[in-house]
Parts: C-alpha cells; sequence; structure tokens
C-alpha cells in the first residue's frame, strides 16, 4: 500500500519532468499535428498499423515470456537483477533478526539501520552521472553506427557496483556480531545498496538501448522475475541466518553475487557479437529514418 501511495505522488512530477523519448510515439503526435494545422493526410508508420486489442494483449503476454526463454542476454539479466532484488527485500526481514539478536535493537531502531540501502541509493544516485559520461563518450568509439553511443556502455560501472554488491553482503554477514559496532555492519548494507542500485540501472539502461523497439518486452520479463525473487527470497531469511549463521549466509548470498558478476564482463566483453546473433535484438533496431524530422511522418497510401 505504501509504494501505491508513493508512486501515485510521483505520477504528477514525472508528467512534468519526463519527456517522450520513444520515436514512433513522437512521430504519430508529430504527424497529428501536421494533420491538424495543414488538413493533409499524412500519417506515422504506426498510424497505419491497425492492430485489434486482442492481438495486442497475445503478443504483449508472449513476446515477453519468449524472450525470458530464448535470449540469453534477457534470461542472465533477469537472474541478476532479480538476485539483487531479492536480497534488498530480504534486508527488510534479516536485519530486524540480526540487530535485534546481536545488539538488542528494538524496532525502532532496526527501522533506521533499514535507511543504510536508502543511503546507498542516494549515494549510487550521485555516482550515476559519471556512469552517463562514459555513455555519452562512447559514441567516438561506435564503429556500428557512428555518432550512436554504445550500449555496452550502460555496463561499465555495474561492473565495480555488482563486486561492491557482493563484497557488501560478506561485510554485512562477518560483520554482525554484537561485538563489532553496528556501525560496520551498517555500511555493508549501504554498500550493498550501492550496488543493487548500479544492477538495476544497468538492466533497464541496457535492455532499452540494446532491444531499442522491444524495451518494454525484455523490462517486462526482468520485472517478472525481479518480483517473484522480491516476494520468495526473504521467506528463506530466518531459516538461512539461522542455521548457517551470520557470517556464512552471508557469504552464501556473496558467493551468488560474485557468479553473477559474470554477467556485465561478459557483455562489455562480448556485447556487439552477442548482439549480431541475437534475432530479436537484429529486428529491434529502430530504422534509421525514425531518427530523422524528414521521416517522421508520410502520407496515406490508398491502396496500403
Amino acid at each position: 500500500m505504501e509504494m501505491i501511495i508513493y508512486n501515485a505522488g510521483l505520477i504528477p512530477i514525472f508528467w512534468f519532468i519526463l519527456y517522450e523519448t520513444r520515436p514512433d510515439v513522437i512521430l504519430a503526435k508529430r504527424a497529428k499535428k501536421i494533420r491538424k494545422e495543414t488538413g493533409k493526410p499524412v500519417y506515422a508508420k504506426t498510424e497505419l498499423d491497425r492492430t485489434n486489442i486482442w492481438t495486442l494483449m497475445k503478443i504483449s503476454f508472449m513476446r515477453p515470456t519468449r524472450m525470458l526463454l530464448t535470449e540469453p542476454v534477457v534470461t542472465f539479466f533477469t537472474l541478476w537483477i532479480s538476485f539483487a532484488w531479492g536480497i534488498l527485500y530480504l534486508f527488510f526481514s534479516s536485519v530486524v533478526q540480526t540487530f535485534s539478536t546481536n545488539y538488542g535493537f528494538g524496532t525502532f531502531q532496526t527501522g533506521m539501520i533499514q535507511l543504510a540501502i536508502s543511503v546507498g541509493a542516494v549515494i549510487g544516485t550521485v555516482v550515476n552521472p559519471l556512469q552517463d559520461w562514459f555513455y555519452l563518450r562512447s559514441r567516438r568509439y561506435n564503429k556500428e553506427k557512428p555518432g550512436r553511443p554504445v550500449p555496452e556502455a550502460r555496463l561499465y560501472s555495474s561492473i565495480p557496483g555488482s563486486l561492491l554488491f557482493s563484497a557488501g553482503l560478506f561485510w554485512y554477514g562477518w560483520s554482525s556480531t554484537g561485538h563489532i559496532h553496528w556501525i560496520v555492519p551498517t555500511c555493508g548494507i549501504a554498500a550493498t545498496g550501492v550496488g543493487i542500485y548500479s544492477i538495476y540501472m544497468a538492466v533497464v539502461n541496457y535492455l532499452t538501448d540494446a532491444y531499442e523497439k522491444y524495451a518494454a518486452s525484455a523490462l517486462s520479463a526482468a520485472s517478472l522475475g525481479r518480483n517473484s525473487f522480491g516476494a520468495f527470497l526473504p521467506l528463506a531469511s530466518y531459516s538461512l541466518f539461522q542455521n548457517l549463521g551470520y557470517g556464512w549466509a552471508g557469504s552464501l548470498l556473496g558467493f551468488v553475487g560474485v557468479a553473477l558478476s559474470i554477467v556485465p564482463c561478459v557483455l562489455v566483453l562480448k556485447g556487439p557479437e552477442i548482439r549480431k546473433r541475437s534475432p530479436f535484438m537484429r529486428e529491434s533496431v529502430w530504422d534509421d529514418g525514425d531518427d530523422k524530422d524528414n521521416d517522421e511522418s508520410r502520407k496515406s497510401d490508398p491502396e496500403h
């Protein structure tokens, strides 16, 4: 309920500060404006594609499912972000368990400790412009499409971020003992928060850039895994830390995080080759004409 209220409050803010970036939507709006001002039958390409709602719903369900099952990039990115998201929600229960048992903290105190995740997100937000700088700078090295940034440049900061995410889990697990000051595991939680933010931004931005037209489907597939892990991984929190102990429980999670850190490394090294082999990525690329004003709309063809 809190998330619904929070997101509802952000909608009017996003309405004013965010602008449309999807080419086909922009062209459709421009074509509509031209028709209104001139009366000429000018239409964008997407306006001429008449697809019924049932077919659109079918595509919206089947395409993300196919991409999740057949696209290795979507599959492994989903695992990567799903684990990070599951850890985010696991902290909501494990922090209470850890700090109430080992430090004797009450409800209010453990709630304040959980704010360390937010501190990590704020740090990630402050650092994020550096990632944008790397991304924009990559356009000069793009041999496939000169002048356009390379999608893999979205992942540069996520590699150290993913390792920091794993390190934070080791840090949190082995320092969560009563004889170590509570600020030490709290800093581990904050470090994990920075990593979660960097992973989230990398997955969202890379899938958007790599799949272009099918970005929404790729993100839907990732969201399915992300929300599933967020729902079920916290259920294992109590047994995990109780049976393995705080140190080894944190280590187990940290080792999984280290293993998943291979995902962005592979994409940075082999990204262009993988994109050439992927039928979804090849098909989803926007036409060059979609980026030009003189191709923003076209006249309707009576025989179309």
